[in-house]
């Protein structure tokens, strides 16, 4: 008796939405190609070699923390959940160099951060008095979403300016890619009740120790081993179906698989729409999204200028300090002396205002800055020095944007989507990268008649959180 043939889906994008909905799908037994444009694995959360310092750079530094429970899950499927540092304390920096830190205590949530934020010298009591007060209205549940910005909702429940700059500006911008004046509401609210008040697990900040490259190429092998293969350098120019297959045209040839999930960016995938019914109506709601943009600027010092592993920025252009000689792990040196400098990264989100600006620019601005920090940047002496500007980083969260962001299920009922910006219910995030594919996952096992569940729960809320539902 023969044994039934496995169902056959190509997977077009190898970033995190692509990997997470390979993967879950080869161990369900699904025989998976995956089709990568790049000559590596991760899209936006990748590394390669820097032809101009000959040093492996991440396009840029990204962070996750203890409530992508999604993305966690991913790490332990693909067994890399060893190769992120986890910390408990986030280090606030003024100019000048003044710190205040924020940690977790024993207190129950929503209180557990209450100690250290008392003692915060970056903020007033009159500021973290107008914080709790808004704080307080997270607690039960999100604000509904409307035309009205984050930043007007903020003004208009009694935010100070140096709440807003030092405080809620320098989580959300981060977070979310966009600026106070442009971003959602219910996605704003949403951070902070997922991270700051539900659970103090759901706020530990986990940063990869090894390059963005090397922690999602594993997943390559892990479809391999699983019957799959992984195509790079396989731009795909555009797609149909054909009965009960879908043709995915790569490279001239065209690959038929039984189904498809397409795991692009909104505006690669209206380039690849066939011209058919159906590409009208999702390409209306594609012609709506707005790329934002995320710098990095990566500095090579000849000393130590800081011990500090990370740092939040305040009251600058630059936003977030990584110190990436100490974040990564230690690689083997064989007879060559320990490294005694400093590789930093600076990382600046919704980076509209440098767009523009030439790299030698935003480098003296960068490094000018940095040493109003660090005083110790001022007699160090740089080596090597970089910008990488991700013009199209994320898909911009402005109110009302999940009005159009297009569920997996599409027109094509063999043809399924994925990525950040479509409807998961997080904002563009890894998280709400891997949500996507996982979710895409689903709708495609349940349309080949094999229901499987990918999607891992949140973390419960802890605490006097319990008291609030959902």
């Amino acid at each position: 008796m023969s044994t039934p043939a496995k169902p056959t889906a190509t997977v077009v994008g190898g970033g995190l939405a692509g990997l997470s909905a390979a993967c879950a799908l080869a161990d369900s037994g699904f025989r998976v190609t995956l089709l990568e444009r790049r000559p590596y694995l991760g899209g936006r959360a990748s590394s390669y070699e820097h032809p101009g310092t000959n040093e492996t750079v991440d396009n840029c530094q990204h962070v996750l923390l203890g409530c992508c429970t999604n993305l966690i899950d991913f790490y332990r499927r693909s067994k890399v959940e060893d190769q992120i540092r986890w910390y408990d304390e986030l280090t606030f920096i003024e100019p000048g160099g003044r710190q205040s830190k924020i940690w977790g205590s024993g207190w129950p949530e929503p209180f557990h951060n209450a100690p250290s934020f008392l003692m915060a010298h970056s903020l007033s009591l009159r500021d973290k008095l107008g914080i709790a007060r808004v704080m307080a209205r997270l607690m039960p549940g999100l604000p509904d979403e409307t035309n009205e910005s984050f930043l007007a909702w903020l003004r208009r429940h009694g935010q100070t300016e140096r709440a807003i700059e030092r405080f809620w500006k320098v989580v959300l911008v981060s977070a979310l890619n966009e600026d106070l004046d442009r971003m959602s509401i219910h996605y704003a609210a949403q951070v902070f009740r997922e991270s700051f008040l539900k659970s103090w697990e759901a706020g530990r900040m986990g940063v990869p120790s090894v390059p963005l490259s090397e922690l999602y190429g594993v997943a390559a092998d892990y479809i391999r081993e699983r019957g799959g293969e992984v195509k790079l350098r396989a731009a795909v120019e555009t797609f149909r179906t054909a009965g009960d297959r879908v043709c995915v045209r790569s490279g001239g040839e065209e690959i038929i698989s039984d189904y498809a999930i397409l795991a692009v960016p909104f505006d690669v995938l209206a380039k690849m729409l066939p011209p058919e019914p159906p590409s009208e109506i999702l390409l209306g709601a594609l012609s709506k999204f707005e790329h934002s943009p995320i710098t990095g600027i990566h500095f090579w010092f000849d000393r130590q200028v800081t011990d500090l592993e990370h740092a939040v920025l305040l009251d600058r252009t630059i936003q977030w300090m990584f110190h990436k000689s100490r974040l990564l792990a230690p690689r083997e040196t064989g007879n060559r002396k320990p490294e005694t400098g400093s590789y930093l990264e600076l990382v600046v989100s919704s980076s509209k205002e440098l767009v523009e600006k030439s790299k030698q620019e935003i480098l003296d601005l960068a490094l000018r800055e940095l040493a109003e920090f660090f005083p110790a940047v001022k007699d160090a002496k740089v080596l090597k020095q970089t910008v990488i500007k991700e013009v199209h980083a994320t898909y911009s969260a402005k109110p009302r944007s999940d009005d159009y962001r297009p569920p997996q299920r599409t027109e094509w009922r063999r043809v399924f989507l994925a990525g950040d910006w479509t409807a998961t219910g997080w904002p563009a995030t890894m998280e709400g990268a891997v949500r996507s594919g996982y979710r895409a996952a689903e709708e495609l096992a349940r349309a080949a008649g094999a229901p499987e569940k990918y999607l891992v729960p949140d973390l419960p809320a802890h605490g006097f959180m319990r008291w609030f539902k959902d």
